[in-house]
């Protein structure tokens, strides 16, 4: 980035030996905030402006300043101070930092500022001139060294802690709404109901006197039970009234409350993308999977790098994706070409040595959604490479079907709809007929062996009719509902399936300590488990995503009422899924949102593993996924 040629000059600043802390961020009139608060310091103060260096500037962002397209609003902390020096400015000129990276010099003008203020900025400054000039540099260089990180980390986790409390505070709230009207909406039915028969007993009334030939008397006392009645029922008209108003009150609340909840849904989503890039190492590119759990301590599981790289990619940050990618192509210990289960996160050796075909296929699935946004054919051999081993492997069955790894005997349904997915991703992309072929003859599989039972409609494997939740959502995210429907499959009954058998409604202990009542999706059906009911985060998120597409599929057939009811659910799952969100227990989470595994931690999946340990530990899949089901995009399918 060269130095604006119409900016004056650096040294129009007075220069003082004084380094000081500032969060800023960019705003412009109309457009409201153009960032999130961001970090740098100061060593250059004046009356009229300072010197800025801001680390690891987004391109963005110094695009915004080199165009002066934006004001900052500045929070300048003077240490022992108790309140930081707040004020708005305009960039004067900005310039690169020879030898580093996206680090920049800004010099600002103050725009606004308080006088005292700003007094009191130039008297620090100064009197720390008077002290020599080595001894104040290694002083202030070393507190601020030390203190800087600390002090900027302890706001960011208070501030991102506040913001989680306050989602599940609200979600609570709304919960409550929606249960008082659930209450006053059968009160006010009774009332109609009550009414209703009062009308009829009247009617009959008249009725009987405009036939009856009976003396005055009985005509008098017939006309006396009228007159009760219509007293009775202008009573019950008036609690209606009352109980109406009282109804749309509370719909007004609950229509307040879940707009303040979808601005605060927002920015815990938004949170926990950021989650997911502090977790992702600086040297290897890959990202931590478990936050928490000592015992899976800095491990990436391969599923999960798929996951995270997807992610980057929905939120354009290609060189996040493709410095983990480079780093498994290059660098990542492999066996006969299958990548491992997992490795560890700060030098990429393997963390565990068994090889399984999904976490392979999922990275396939990664780079082609990369090539797809970035049209960065760079990795397409490696997504090719894996197709072959996965193609050679189900040439060896008879079925087409796909084993769950080279050396596994047993078939996942999983396994086999991620393959599908893959293969059909890969012919879009390349047109070779290969991959259609082997998208057909895993179908043509799937059919034969998983669709074919009619007391389960989606069996866990080959022989095996064990429930696990994730097919369930799959075989929608993966085949979509007019496919299924092609193959005789109920898209309709395999969710209805689902939620009868696997649907959970549990409480769950925050880390505060706080109980919730969660309704989600367990991992597979409970009755043969002593554990009890559980929620799996992933998995819940995976049935929201299948329910919106769901609801596109049906909106799409101009079936309103199918589309609302499965818009309806996805959305009352998503919204239990947020009164789980955590706050990141490390430093370098940084309190960021994120999702737990499970609601109980250390438990029996049904399927062969356990949920991690640690009541606080952040999940990548469970997080990834979430995001996912909050964005209603769909990694197993390439949209336009």
């Amino acid at each position: 980035m060269q130095k604006n040629s119409f900016a004056p000059e650096r040294r129009s600043y007075i220069r003082l030996d004084s380094i000081f802390p500032v969060q800023f961020c960019l705003f412009a009139e109309g457009r409201g905030n153009l960032s999130e608060w961001q970090q740098g310091y100061t060593c250059d103060v004046g009356k009229g402006g300072i010197c800025l260096t801001v680390n690891n500037l987004e391109p963005r962002l110094a695009g915004l300043l080199l165009q002066q397209q934006a004001t900052l609003a500045l929070e300048i902390e003077i240490p022992l101070g108790e309140q930081p020096v707040r004020a708005l400015a305009k960039v004067s000129w900005v310039k690169d930092v020879p030898g580093c990276a996206r680090k920049f010099s800004i010099g600002l003008n103050y725009e606004k500022i308080d006088p005292l203020s700003n007094a009191r900025i130039m008297r620090y400054a100064r009197m720390k001139k008077i002290f020599p000039r080595v001894a104040l540099s290694a002083i202030v260089l070393l507190g601020l060294g030390f203190g800087l990180n600390s002090y900027f980390n302890f706001r960011l986790m208070k501030s991102n802690r506040g913001l989680v409390n306050g989602l599940v505070e609200l979600v609570q709230e709304s919960s409550v709404a929606k249960q008082k009207i659930k209450i006053i909406s059968k009160e006010r039915m009774d009332l109609q109901i009550k009414i209703q028969a009062q009308e009829l007993r009247i009617r009959s009334i008249e009725e009987e006197m405009a036939n009856t030939q009976e003396e005055k008397n009985k005509i008098a006392e017939l006309n006396t039970q009228i007159a009760q009645l219509s007293k009775e029922k202008d009573t019950l008209r008036e609690q209606l009234i009352s109980v109406q108003h009282k109804e749309s009150a509370v719909a007004e609340e609950l229509l307040h409350l879940d707009q303040h909840r979808a601005v605060l849904e927002k920015e815990n989503f938004d949170k926990m993308y950021q989650w997911l890039k502090n977790h992702q190492h600086s040297r290897t590119g890959l990202v931590m999977s478990f936050e928490g759990d000592s015992d899976v301590a800095n491990w990436s599981f391969t599923y999960d790098q798929a996951l995270a790289a997807i992610a980057f990619v929905e939120f354009s940050e290609i060189s996040r994706a493709r410095k983990l990618f480079s780093f498994l192509k290059d660098k990542a210990e492999r066996k006969d070409g299958y990548f491992y289960n997992a490795y560890f996160c700060q030098d990429g050796s393997p963390a565990e040595y068994t090889v399984h075909c999904g976490p392979n296929i999922w990275l396939g699935i990664a780079i082609l959604q990369y090539m797809k946004k970035s049209s960065d054919n760079t990795y397409l051999n490696l997504a090719e490479e894996i197709a072959r081993n996965i193609i050679a492997l189900q040439d060896r069955d008879l079925d087409g079907g796909i084993r769950g790894g080279p050396n596994i005997a047993w078939y996942s349904t999983e396994h086999n709809l991620d393959a599908y997915a893959f293969f059909n991703m890969l012919y879009k992309l390349t047109a070779k007929p290969q991959y259609q072929q082997a998208a057909d003859k895993t179908l043509t599989w799937l059919v034969n062996n998983i669709y074919n039972n009619n007391e389960f409609p989606v069996k866990r494997g080959k022989g095996d009719s064990t429930i696990a939740t994730d097919t369930y959502a799959w075989s929608i995210s993966a085949i979509g509902p007019e496919k299924l429907l092609q193959l005789n499959m109920n898209p309709d009954r395999i969710l209805e399936f689902a939620e009868a058998n696997c649907a959970a409604e549990v409480d769950y202990t925050r880390p505060g300590g706080q109980v919730v009542k969660v309704k989600g999706f367990d991992f597979a059906t409970q009755r043969n488990l002593a554990r009890g009911k559980i929620v799996s985060t992933e998995w819940t998120a995976q049935m929201v995503l299948a329910f919106k597409i769901m609801s596109e599929y049906y909106h799409k057939l101009a079936m309103i009422a199918k589309a609302r009811a499965y818009a309806l659910k996805a959305d009352e799952y998503l919204v239990s899924l947020t009164k789980m969100i955590i706050s990141s227990p490390s430093p370098s989470g940084q309190g960021e949102s994120c999702l737990p595994y499970a609601t109980q931690d250390f438990v029996d999946t049904g399927h062969g593993w356990y949920t991690p340990k640690g009541k606080s530990t952040g999940s990548v899949a469970a997080t990834a996924h979430a995001i996912f089901a909050y964005y209603n995009y769909n990694p197993l399918e390439l949209k336009e």
